[in-house]
């Protein structure tokens, strides 16, 4: 529940910023050429005023329901086949591709979108890891903490050696009948599960093929894209009262990247880039420990 927040901080600030204007939405979305303070401070107090609000949310609403502790760690590495860490991988790279993207678009220099933006991820979900560290229920994680600084170290990698992303992280989800059985840990409805549902979240790394071969007549809203996941999983470790055994996932896939597909609309442009975190369903390969299957058509 706790990555549900996390994901939602990115969906409130990027909804606040778009309320702000209701006219002229081109001018608005448009990228600062120089430094723009107002939008710069409005970011910046956004942000902040956001990331405080939804923790002290979280310290009121959900936490005070568990036992508090002293501060204390937990080695949580073996849950959910990892699929939890990466989750965590992929919440600190959205969060730190759109926070830079924000400074980007107030005109703010490349070094500063880096360092105060791209790192907004890791700073936020570091505040939730020590949130943890009080309550008996979990525990500060360092295994969160390394999946989060790889997320972030996934974007400002990128910036710093292409000054662009070319390998995207990316999300799909499908129900799931497992849910069903144990619907207190993996969702009682569908939006719960698309966040605590494991068995039916897919990771992908989506590699845009044109910035790999620059000179080749590639278009360049083609990706290729690998995936991960797994199933069988109604507990963290085990599998209370069913000895089905989890396993892995592996997908194959081609994808788009909406960020490449260029309109004469600012505003679309932006919308497509925050879309762009979704994985878009395509024919798939999936290799398991069980069998190599095709899909015809998978998200």
């Amino acid at each position: 529940m706790k990555i549900l927040y996390s994901k939602y901080v990115l969906l409130i600030l990027l909804v606040s910023t778009l309320a702000s204007s209701q006219s002229k939405f081109n001018k608005f979305f448009k990228v600062s050429d120089t430094l723009n303070k107002s939008r710069r401070n409005t970011v910046l107090i956004s942000e902040a005023a956001v990331s405080t609000i939804t923790l002290i949310g979280l310290s009121q609403l959900w936490y005070a329901d568990y036992e508090q502790s002293k501060f204390h760690t937990t080695n949580d590495n073996k849950e959910w086949l990892q699929l939890d860490k990466v989750g965590h991988s992929f919440t600190a790279y959205q969060m730190g591709k759109h926070g830079a993207q924000l400074l980007n678009w107030s005109g703010v220099n490349k070094t500063k979108q880096l360092v105060y933006g791209a790192t907004l991820g890791f700073t936020f979900l570091s505040a939730v890891e020590v949130l943890d560290g009080f309550s008996q229920e979990w525990g500060f994680s360092w295994g969160d903490i390394a999946a989060n600084a790889t997320g972030t170290g996934l974007y400002v990698g990128q910036e710093l050696l292409w000054n662009e992303q070319r390998i995207s992280l990316k999300y799909s989800f499908h129900h799931t009948k497992l849910a069903e059985q144990s619907p207190d840990k993996l969702g009682s409805s569908y939006l719960e599960q698309t966040i605590k549902d494991y068995n039916g979240q897919t990771y992908w790394l989506s590699f845009n093929l044109k910035s790999f071969f620059k000179e080749s007549a590639l278009p360049k809203w083609l990706n290729v894209a690998v995936g991960y996941g797994g199933n069988n999983m109604l507990g963290g470790v085990e599998n209370e009262f069913n000895d089905v055994k989890r396993y892995r996932q592996f997908y194959f896939s081609l994808d788009f990247n909406l960020k490449n597909i260029n309109t004469n609309s600012e505003w679309i442009n932006t919308l497509l880039d925050v879309l762009n975190m979704i994985k878009i369903p395509f024919p798939t390969l999936e290799i398991n420990k069980n069998y190599v299957k095709f899909r015809h058509f998978y998200y």
